[in-house]
């Protein structure tokens, strides 16, 4: 499965530039949050595939045409994805959680963490803490979502938030114990293998 990521700065190539080869043979469209609903509603119109996002810090409005993953597990085709948008608390305004409001968002996952028997991807806004997070409080990660991916040992974490341009601890890719951690800012594409038989990646 072909899947593009995107974040944070919505693509000139993807959106002032778009010719239909752009999308040709993406299966799935993941956002990581802080992009312009026009701009996710134009990809899904155009893209043969599903557009499914978390929202950032910066978000006030849906997308029209697209599906909104928060505080679930969607499973689609087999991969299951965590949805937990937002970012660490640092001023009044939406989608912002201190780290014991992330921690309680996650503990009512339980149900759906046991039915599902836990998940493919972690889709965040935020990284996770000393994971390509920064030092101020906008910008610092969650300690749960290791605590998510010591346990459950997802394939992949997929977060926003942190630009490629913000230089100290920000990777593109890296690699945390059995996780592949991306930094979906702009525009990325991953292949993933899938067992759609079992309904379980292929490791």
């Amino acid at each position: 499965m072909r899947i593009l990521v995107i974040s944070d700065e919505e693509s000139k190539s993807l959106w002032d530039y778009y010719d239909e080869s752009k999308l040709k043979g993406i299966d799935l469209i993941l956002s990581c949050g802080d992009l312009s609903p026009k701009y996710l509603s134009f990809l899904v119109t155009f893209a043969k595939a599903p557009l499914l996002y978390v929202y950032g810090n910066h978000d006030t409005a849906a997308p029209e045409g697209c599906i909104c993953i928060e505080d679930q597990i969607y499973e689609y085709k087999g991969l299951r994805i965590l949805g937990l948008g937002g970012s660490m608390r640092y001023k009044p305004g939406p989608h912002q959680y201190t780290e014991a409001q992330m921690r309680r968002r996650i503990a009512l996952l339980w149900w759906q963490l046991i039915r599902k028997k836990g998940f493919d991807i972690l889709l965040t806004h935020s990284p996770a803490y000393q994971l390509g997070d920064g030092d101020d409080l906008p910008h610092r990660g969650f300690q749960c979502f290791l605590d998510l991916m010591d346990k459950y040992k997802p394939k992949y974490f997929i977060h926003g938030h942190m630009h490629l341009n913000y230089g100290g601890r920000v990777k593109r890719r890296q690699q945390y114990k059995d996780t592949i951690v991306i930094n979906g800012y702009e525009s990325y594409v991953i292949d993933v293998d899938v067992d759609e038989r079992k309904g379980r990646k292929v490791v």
